[in-house]
């Protein structure tokens, strides 16, 4: 399924949430109708909370379906709750306090920004379960800002080279294609909410970009 919507009128979705295949992370002051559309497009339990005392769950952190990986300055009671929904939860060290934006990851491997430590780079692998390759997508080291992936497919930015989507594919294990969501905006990651079981994107997302979309995360279109 594809829903189609804004969250008191912000498109970037992936900032604000975190999605994968066993769980998403939300506010705990999101409205109810948004959670009934988060849980029935992705078909996930969420987990309420903030996360380093912000509603920015999307950018905060990063992971898959055996773990997630959040900055060094989330709070204890917040950890705790996440650990609470049988969740493998923890930090990384580095100054990059926005670790949503320097991963991207599915259960099949990883893609980081170089700028992360070798510290973290082990805690990554080891908490993931995966192999971690490091690099820049299109000129970004926001890896995951610029790289919505999921273990059907991956969206990258526009201007990634063939080399970079050729990277993806290895790395991520999934087939990836160039697109943009919200009426041309190139960085996906951090606009799309995705899982194996379905796809949000902001309101302005256009017909060709949804049939992108879809396309790429092999998506039966629902309602939008």
């Amino acid at each position: 399924m594809i829903q189609r919507f804004d969250i008191d009128g912000n498109p970037n979705l992936g900032v604000s949430i975190l999605a994968k295949d066993n769980v998403a992370i939300v506010s705990p002051g999101l409205q109810d109708t948004y959670t009934k559309r988060i849980e029935e497009t992705l078909n996930v339990p969420l987990i309420k909370t903030p996360i380093c005392g912000s509603n920015l769950a999307g950018a905060l952190m990063a992971g898959n379906s055996n773990g997630l990986v959040v900055s060094q300055h989330i709070f204890d009671h917040e950890l705790e709750t996440i650990r609470k929904q049988d969740i493998t939860i923890e930090t990384i060290p580095d100054r990059l306090t926005a670790v949503g934006n320097v991963i991207v990851a599915n259960d099949n491997g990883a893609i980081v920004s170089p700028d992360l430590s070798n510290t973290s780079k082990k805690i990554i692998r080891k908490t993931l379960d995966v192999e971690i390759e490091e690099s820049t997508i299109a000129g970004f080291d926001i890896v995951g800002s610029a790289v919505a992936a999921t273990n059907n497919g991956a969206l990258v930015h526009p201007d990634a080279s063939e080399d970079e989507i050729k990277l993806i594919e290895d790395v991520l294990d999934v087939p990836t294609k160039i697109g943009t969501v919200n009426r041309g905006v190139k960085l996906v990651g951090a606009c799309i909410i995705a899982n194996s079981n379905g796809v949000i994107v902001g309101n302005k997302t256009t017909g060709p970009e949804l049939a992108r979309i879809d396309q790429v995360f092999n998506l039966f279109e629902g309602t939008l």
